[in-house]
């Protein structure tokens, strides 16, 4: 087993919990499921998967979710991986964690990639979320970044990164990725987005996002996200510079659905300046 500590936090995940937890089970020394109160089978199939499951209820106030688990769960070692619900890990991201901690001289943070199954086909090539959920929980910390009075994330920590305590952290990146799928359906990710679209247009008024750990990401993010440039970005970078093109039509309709957010998330930006 991994000496890593998976947390996957969860609300009404039924369609996609057991997917998730199988490959995780097999994998890391300690599988822990933190839930919002969900109301379908969510909690059921976590714990007869043998998941260890922990209730939350968000207070309105900081911590969230994620920092509320670092704070609050007992037992949860040095290191973690948060994963979402609709996440799978790969076999070759598995091997890849086995050798990384095997071999050990291990840097105190790495980001994942994640790749997305999009019209039923799983993409190999266009744009990929990465972030940086694998880490030693005493070198990183989720950061209160003032957006409580905003409409769009509630309880859980937003499209940020977890900030280093130290100065002296240092980050790597794992080579294979995560699956990210869409089991609810095209609907759901438009709805999702929409209350993403708007949370990120208010952070960005307000420049309220933290400083990403990463002084490249930092400075590509300074430049084009209140760009009005960033959509047609957002396409050529997922469509031609990462070969989406090579994904076929499911490649071109994901580059879109990328370009369209980031139009959403420019046109409600101007509409509040």
């Amino acid at each position: 087993m991994i000496p890593v500590t998976a947390i996957v936090v969860t609300k009404n995940e039924g369609d996609n919990i057991a997917h998730c937890l199988l490959p995780l089970l097999r994998t890391f020394s300690r599988v822990v499921v933190v839930d919002s109160g969900s109301t379908d089978d969510t909690m059921a199939t976590a714990k007869s998967m043998g998941a260890d499951f922990v209730p939350y209820s968000w207070d309105g106030k900081y911590p969230k979710k994620r920092q509320w688990c670092l704070e609050n769960i007992f037992g949860l070692g040095q290191w973690v991986l948060f994963i979402d619900a609709d996440e799978v890990i790969s076999p070759d991201m598995i091997r890849e964690m086995e050798l990384l901690f095997a071999r050990g001289n291990l840097a105190d943070g790495y980001f994942v990639r994640g790749r997305y199954v999009w019209m039923g086909q799983k993409l190999k090539f266009g744009m990929t979320n990465n972030k940086l959920c694998l880490f030693r929980r005493d070198k990183f910390i989720f950061p209160k970044v003032d957006d409580l009075l905003l409409d769009g994330m509630g309880e859980i920590e937003g499209h940020y990164q977890p900030v280093p305590i130290d100065t002296d952290a240092r980050i790597g990146q794992l080579d294979h990725a995560v699956t990210h799928h869409n089991r609810k359906g095209r609907g759901d990710w438009d709805r999702r987005h929409q209350r993403y679209a708007q949370w990120e247009s208010a952070m960005i008024s307000r420049n309220l996002f933290p400083t990403d750990p990463v002084a490249w990401r930092e400075e590509v993010k300074q430049l084009t996200r209140a760009s009005v440039f960033r959509p047609t970005l957002v396409f050529v970078w997922s469509y031609i510079v990462k070969f989406g093109f090579l994904d076929g039509v499911a490649g071109f309709d994901y580059a879109l659905s990328r370009a369209s957010y980031a139009r959403d998330v420019i046109r409600r930006l101007r509409s509040i300046q």
